[in-house]
């Protein structure tokens, strides 16, 4: 059986340990992105939101584009 990763069957010491082995060794892999990486998981870390509300408010973020650029036409058709 999987160990729960919700922060009230947690410690702040496993939810470092569940942030790193699932973020891995990735400061070879990109420049400069790990850290924005972590910080985005800090909150769960520090006990004040669940995986799954970062996750979420992540990823309707990049669906909505609110901090992406705008565009007026595709691309792919010019």
């Amino acid at each position: 059986m999987t160990k729960s990763l919700r922060i009230a069957d947690t410690t702040r010491e496993e939810r470092e340990q569940i942030v790193a082995e699932s973020i891995g060794n990735i400061a070879g892999l990109c420049d400069g992105c790990s850290p924005g990486i972590i910080e985005m998981y800090q909150d769960y870390i520090d006990g004040k939101r669940e995986l799954r509300e970062i996750n979420a408010g992540f990823h309707a973020a990049y669906m909505s584009g609110t901090e992406g650029p705008d565009r007026s036409s595709c691309a792919m058709g010019e």
